[in-house]
């Protein structure tokens, strides 16, 4: 069959990408950016396209030729880079209604569960009237709903847990007694296959969630053992304590990170991860430890575990460096000015201070702005470079200063280098 994927570069999208076109299927991948989907698995036909963007007319020449839809997108809270309401709720009606216009055509949606203490907020709101919709449109459907999805890789609320259980010594958690279901993302994918072949009828509205509940204590420990580390003690912290944290991660996501510290995940948590539908009948979900069984960790996984957590501590590092050797000279302007004055007029030595400044915190702020990132960081290098060069040419007796002005810009090339190597987010 010919299988169009939404959000096919995604966590869950991808690997139901890969299970598809094991089975046989002609796969379209559908995504925002898909260049690097595109060298990874190029057997799938990739597609560019925002969901936020498709009308109903332009969703026609997208699933003219397809015989299943399979829905993997989404996002968790709204933020510079996701719109809730575009992309799962908006964007899927306009869906709907091509799909309806061509005589119909199969579609299988990966959504959560959309009820309990997060049912209000925008994340469980929109894939409800999504499902809803879906429901009563007469398109033949089939709704899966995962539990905590766990895999080979790591991304979002997995991609934590791993951090958390590489904490040195104490392991420092809110919410520890909370009974979290999982699900094995090779399950997932599985379940896809299934709705796609008819295996799992169409109509159903079914949970993916294996027979074993965990606290998440247990599941941190649990991820902690598949990481070779030795036991640690779990502390446990009042829930209030998670305010500053989901502040700082939801004002974060207004420039574009994806924490899966925000405000939507800590409320999801504060009740546990459960199940209330029925299961798919005849597969048999794996639990947590089977799937961290079935995948033993290496030095990978634990560089990656510790470093997920250091990611926003190294960013937002460089920022204060570069926003402070902006603003601190400006201070004092003619002081700061003034180590020009052997060298070029005194006008011309305010002027050079003041640009540089500027740079500097333009440099500092841009960093903070995910979609900017990568380029203020490649700016910061070729800035410190020139900094570097001007610095050794026209007052090399600076490399003796006690001080170190001119190598302290060193460590914080490096730093710059490896921010940009770990910024990738999937």
């Amino acid at each position: 069959m010919k299988i169009l994927i939404l959000g096919a570069t995604g966590f869950i999208g991808s690997a139901v990408l890969q299970r598809l076109a094991a089975d046989g299927h002609q796969i379209t991948g559908l995504g925002r950016n898909p260049d690097k989907a595109r060298l990874k698995l190029p057997a799938a036909r990739w597609v560019k396209a925002d969901l936020t963007e498709l009308s109903a007319a332009a969703w026609g020449p997208l699933i003219e030729d397809q015989d299943v839809i399979v829905n993997c997108a989404g996002a968790l809270q709204d933020g510079l880079s996701d719109d809730l309401r575009a992309t799962q709720e908006k964007a899927m009606l306009a869906l709907y209604e091509a799909a309806k216009a061509l005589g119909g055509r199969s579609i299988v949606q990966i959504s959560a569960r959309t009820d309990g203490a997060a049912a209000d907020l925008p994340f469980l709101t929109t894939k409800r009237r999504a499902d809803e919709a879906l429901a009563e449109n007469g398109l033949p459907f089939v709704i899966l709903r995962p539990a905590l999805v766990i895999g080979r890789n790591a991304h979002g609320g997995t991609a934590l847990l791993r951090s958390l259980a590489s904490l040195p010594g104490l392991l420092p958690l809110i919410h520890t007694e909370s009974l979290v279901e999982t699900v094995s993302l090779d399950d997932v994918a599985a379940a896809v296959s299934l709705a796609v072949d008819g295996t799992i009828p169409a109509g159903s509205d079914l949970d993916l969630a294996a027979d074993k509940t965990l606290t998440l204590s247990d599941l941190v420990k649990l991820h902690r053992t598949w990481l070779g580390l030795p036991t640690a003690t779990v502390i446990a912290l009042p829930a209030a304590l998670a305010k500053p944290v989901t502040w700082a991660a939801d004002f974060a996501g207004r420039l574009g990170w994806r924490s899966p510290l925000r405000s939507t995940a800590m409320t999801v948590m504060s009740e546990g991860v459960r199940s209330l539908r029925p299961k798919p009948s005849g597969l048999v979900l794996a639990d947590a430890a089977e799937t961290l069984a079935a995948h033993p960790s290496g030095v990978q996984d634990l560089w990656f575990a510790r470093l997920y957590l250091l990611k926003p501590v190294i960013i937002l590092t460089l920022s204060l460096f570069w926003l402070l050797s902006g603003l601190i000279p400006l201070l004092d302007l003619n002081a700061a000015a003034a180590q020009f004055s052997p060298i070029v007029p005194a006008s011309v030595a305010t002027v050079i201070t003041v640009a540089t400044c500027l740079l500097d915190i333009l440099l500092g702020s841009a960093v903070l702005v995910r979609p900017y990132a990568r380029k203020a960081m490649l700016g910061m290098i070729l800035t410190s470079l020139a900094y570097l060069a001007g610095g050794s040419i026209l007052a090399p007796q600076l490399w003796l200063d006690p001080l170190g002005p001119l190598v302290k810009v060193l460590p914080s090339i490096f730093l710059t280098l490896v921010s940009l190597a770990i910024l990738d987010e999937r």
